[in-house]
């Protein structure tokens, strides 16, 4: 059987192409192994007919799942450097049964970056219990978990109090700061530099785009915020770019008058760039500001 040619893939008639490798490729050889190996075929339905001379699966039947060629794969496995595209090795770690750190592991291994789910797949991010109650036990220092593309993956009431945003009442695809900085009225007035705030944005997710080109996710997200914005579509133009600093921001609210939070960063899981804000108070003043806005206890925290 003779592998299928995917598209950026060079392969010759035997299905492959060796080229200049990282060195990493024994280790990855190793790490296929292994996992083919550690697998029992009766577990996934394969006949025990035949002797096995080795405990898993047989490299053919790898190819087989992974609807590849098996002299490709038994290049891959002896940990030769071969062109490979994700799709291919996606469906090489799907057929070894590779849980989500598995198969990032494989393609680091690789040299490649795993491709994001298709645009419009619907993703659910979220946080551990335990870090939803860190979140709520910083009440009234505003906080939120973000992903790399500004999702809001979650938050405490003080931030929902702070923007003036009841955010659980959002559509989930609406939850992601950049959008809301654009398009959402209470988040433009609380924010006092607010054209700052949004040219800042621009440049992050500039920065950040850079580890994503042709990534269906966030090329999607990018088209959404110049549809919504002139702003950020003039802004994205200037090909600016910045990288992630903490920093003072001057809110303004009708109850407290403006004040000053700092924006302090922590990053939470850095392989997939999400990270824990919290609005920490500058001052005194603003430290009074973040308790005025709490809600009067038995009152409803809505906003």
């Amino acid at each position: 059987m003779n592998a299928r040619q995917e598209p950026g893939v060079l392969l010759d008639v035997d299905g492959y192409e060796e080229i200049e490798g990282t060195g990493r490729e024994p280790e990855l050889g190793a790490f296929l192994r292994a996992r083919r190996e550690s697998l029992d075929p009766a577990r996934l339905g394969l006949s025990r007919m035949g002797r096995r001379r080795t405990p898993g699966l047989r490299r053919e039947e790898v190819a087989a799942m992974a609807d590849i060629g098996i002299t490709w794969y038994t290049k891959l496995e002896q940990g030769r450097p071969i062109r490979v595209s994700p799709k291919v090795l996606n469906a090489v770690a799907a057929a070894l049964q590779c849980s989500p750190s598995e198969t990032e592991h494989l393609f680091t291994l690789a040299g490649m970056q795993r491709p994001a789910p298709l645009a419009g797949t619907s993703v659910c991010e979220t946080v551990s219990a335990t870090t939803q109650r860190v979140l709520d036990q910083l009440d009234p220092i505003p906080a939120l978990v973000q992903n790399a593309r500004f999702d809001i993956v979650a938050h405490n009431e003080a931030y929902c109090r702070l923007l003036g945003v009841d955010l659980p009442g959002l559509p989930v695809e609406d939850r992601n700061c950049i959008y809301l900085a654009l398009t959402h009225p209470a988040w433009r007035a609380i924010v006092v530099d607010w054209h700052g705030m949004v040219a800042n944005m621009v440049a992050l997710y500039r920065a950040a785009m850079a580890e994503h080109v042709h990534d269906p996710v966030w090329d999607a997200q990018l088209k959404r915020y110049m549809a919504v914005s002139a702003l950020f579509r003039d802004l994205w133009q200037r090909y600016q770019v910045r990288g992630i600093q903490n920093h003072v921001k001057q809110f303004t609210h009708p109850e407290t008058g403006a004040f000053n939070l700092t924006q302090t960063n922590w990053w939470t899981a850095p392989r997939n760039g999400a990270r824990l804000l919290v609005y920490v108070p500058a001052d005194e003043s603003a430290e009074e500001a973040l308790h005025k806005l709490r809600p009067v206890t038995g009152q409803s925290a809505g906003i």
